[in-house]
């Protein structure tokens, strides 16, 4: 037995178990991590997110590396000039106009590679009027509710529910010819909301609109919001809305955001540049008392100034009398005054005229809409 005992059975024994309990520990994180997961789930994917996007007319760049996140719920506006870009980024997100895989994503889908699912999440008002005047207001809705592909079977509540919530269900066997122009932008909200989208996009809603049919168009979209928690995506060239509506906004000019946050972010990071500048020392510059046109003879104050032919020394009755030139430069706003987000907009986009800023279409376009609702 004593010779038995120190047999091969006892050596074998202790390296078959070592293995096992070295190779425990590793698997550990391996299940905390997975345990994490299971118990914390991952955040819900931006509304909206573009990434690098860009598109081009020809050898004009309409959007030049745009980079924008969208967070569920909020009401994001998009400001710029005319010509900015945002009507093409919008048709970008909407998967109107083509753009490669991995560039627009909408709730986690890809724009390009999942277009009719993009499609289906989405409620879209277009710039240009959409509704047919030739059809009632609920024939209007009952059209879109067939393209976004709405179940016949829920269709009429759907169409009840969208006139509804815009309050046309008194108008709506009413032909849409015989809207006012307010009416014809609630009634196109309609035709966007009949699907129950999770996004709503919105590109120039009250454009041609009086104040109060403004309101009421917003306070419509609002209700909405309020009781779906849908998210909106809003371009406008109206400050006071983009102010008062919109949880955050981002401003475009030439292709590019060039500003990002909410309206108080941005004016109060206007206000600190404001600030800066006036302590800044500046450099040594004309004297603005200077003339504005600098080739133009000024008269020696020794001599009087030759009189044209065929005058008399008085002024003209209808010649306004001369005023120095330092009258005629506006000083630069006070760095104690509390900037607007126009202000932000022309600190931005630049106060003069943007010979880029779109082209005859869009003018065309701008101006028939606007004639139409207003």
């Amino acid at each position: 037995m004593t010779t038995d005992d120190p047999g091969r059975p006892a050596p074998r024994t202790a390296p078959v178990q070592a293995p096992t309990t070295a190779y425990e520990p590793p698997a550990e994180p391996a299940d905390r991590s997975a345990d994490a997961s299971a118990q914390s789930p991952a955040a819900p994917p931006d509304a909206v997110t573009c990434r690098a996007l860009h598109y081009a007319f020809g050898e004009t760049k309409a959007v030049d590396g745009v980079d924008l996140s969208v967070r569920p719920g909020e009401v994001f506006g998009l400001l710029g000039p005319n010509g900015a870009g945002k009507t093409t980024a919008i048709r970008c997100i909407t998967t109107l106009l083509p753009v490669p895989a991995g560039m627009v994503r909408v709730f986690g889908h890809d724009a390009a590679r999942e277009r009719m699912a993009v499609r289906r999440l989405l409620g879209y008002v277009p710039q240009q009027l959409s509704a047919d005047a030739g059809l009632t207001g609920r024939e209007n809705v009952e059209l879109f509710a067939r393209v976004f592909d709405v179940s016949r079977r829920e269709r009429a509540a759907r169409v009840a529910q969208a006139l509804e919530a815009v309050n046309l269900t008194e108008a709506a066997n009413r032909l849409a010819k015989t809207y006012s122009g307010g009416m014809i932008r609630r009634l196109e909200l309609a035709q966007a909301l009949v699907s129950a989208p999770r996004l709503l996009m919105l590109d120039e809603p009250t454009i041609g609109l009086d104040p109060i049919a403004r309101t009421t168009v917003w306070e419509h979209i609002n209700a909405v919001r309020a009781a779906t928690g849908m998210t909106v995506l809003v371009t406008t060239h109206y400050m006071d809305e983009a102010e008062q509506y919109c949880d955050r906004v981002a401003l475009m000019h030439r292709g590019r955001i060039r500003a990002l946050g909410t309206p108080n972010e941005l004016r109060s990071a206007l206000r600190a540049r404001r600030a800066r500048a006036a302590l800044a020392p500046t450099a040594p510059h004309t004297s603005p008392a200077s003339p504005p046109f600098p080739s133009t003879p000024r008269p020696s104050p020794a001599a009087p100034a030759p009189t044209p032919p065929f005058s008399s020394s008085a002024p003209s009755p209808s010649t306004p009398p001369s005023t120095p030139p330092s009258t005629t430069l506006s000083s630069p706003p006070s760095s104690d005054a509390e900037p607007t987000l126009e202000d932000v907009f022309r600190d931005v986009a630049g106060s003069g005229l943007d010979e880029q800023s779109g082209d005859f279409r869009d003018v065309r376009s701008t101006r028939r809409t606007a004639s139409r609702v207003g």
